[in-house]
């Protein structure tokens, strides 16, 4: 029996904001991959959000398509390497490597769209960098309906498992009211009861337009807020599958060659196109 514990959290500190006083907004993006390298693409949204903000940009329908299905696949990512992160230290080992499987396939996506399979720098101020491949979205759909069923087979191999609910059920309860205190957020903080999620409270991008749940945990602890991330995983196959129904055409950047780059094609045949490429990389906007 654990009796007492005195966390020392260290210093991990890269000097990000410091790094990016020295950087144009473009340059700055690849930084904030790295600040949560679980949820790299939500990282460049948050991100984006807030330079166009400042330079009071709306950003075309399908960027905003696009991103929300990209955070959403995100999530995805995040929550399996929480999950099976809590089981594989409950002493399950088996169901971490169908989760890193699923993750893996999950990387394609993000190598499709961006070339890379962690570090995408894919959404930009401005909208994304390039439009979907084709047949993209095809495969994210069939693999949405496949990956519903392998939370279905964690679902049935833990939920109601003995040795998983007297591992899990009643151990580091958080009420609502420390939740609060502790400055919890996500997860964590839904997983005491408290029904908080920016993407209803504040939706941004393309998430007004989405219909999901929010689901909460009722006793605060550990079976709660692995049970929530299960359920949170098939709200994000919802959000997804959504974006892909609705998917909207158009353009994926705003059309202001001071803030999203010109077209390769037109840097072929246009000075102008040259010189805006030339000062957005160089230069950046102030």
């Amino acid at each position: 029996i654990i009796g007492r514990l005195d966390p020392h959290i260290g210093l991990l500190h890269r000097g990000t904001e410091k790094l990016i006083e020295y950087k144009t907004y473009t340059q700055a993006l690849p930084y904030f991959d790295r600040l949560d390298y679980a949820s790299m693409m939500c990282n460049e949204q948050c991100y984006a959000l807030a330079v166009e903000k400042l330079l009071n940009v709306e950003i075309p329908p399908r960027a905003k398509y696009i991103r929300t299905l990209f955070a959403e696949l995100t999530r995805l990512m995040n929550h399996c390497l929480a999950v099976g992160s809590h089981i594989l230290d409950v002493g399950a080992i088996t169901p971490i490597f169908w989760l890193f499987e699923e993750r893996e396939k999950m990387f394609e996506f993000y190598e499709r769209v961006s070339g890379a399979r962690m570090h995408a720098a894919y959404i930009r101020p401005g909208g994304v960098y390039l439009d979907l491949p084709l047949g993209l979205m095809d495969d994210m759909y069939q693999f949405l309906e496949k990956f519903v069923q392998r939370i279905d087979e964690l679902c049935d191999l833990l939920l109601n498992n003995p040795i998983w609910i007297n591992r899990t059920k009643d151990v580091g309860v958080v009420s609502a009211e420390d939740a609060l205190d502790l400055g919890f957020s996500g997860p964590m903080l839904r997983g005491s009861g408290i029904k908080w999620d920016l993407r209803k409270a504040q939706p941004y991008d393309a998430y007004a337009d989405m219909e999901f749940d929010v689901p909460i945990g009722l006793r605060g602890d550990c079976y709660d807020r692995f049970a929530l991330r299960l359920e949170e995983m098939r709200q994000s196959i919802r959000i997804m599958q959504q974006c892909l129904n609705k998917m909207p055409p158009g353009e994926v950047k705003v059309d202001d060659a001071k803030i999203t780059p010109p077209k390769r094609a037109e840097m072929k045949d246009s000075m102008e196109a040259l010189i805006h490429h030339f000062k957005l990389f160089s230069e950046g906007y102030l």
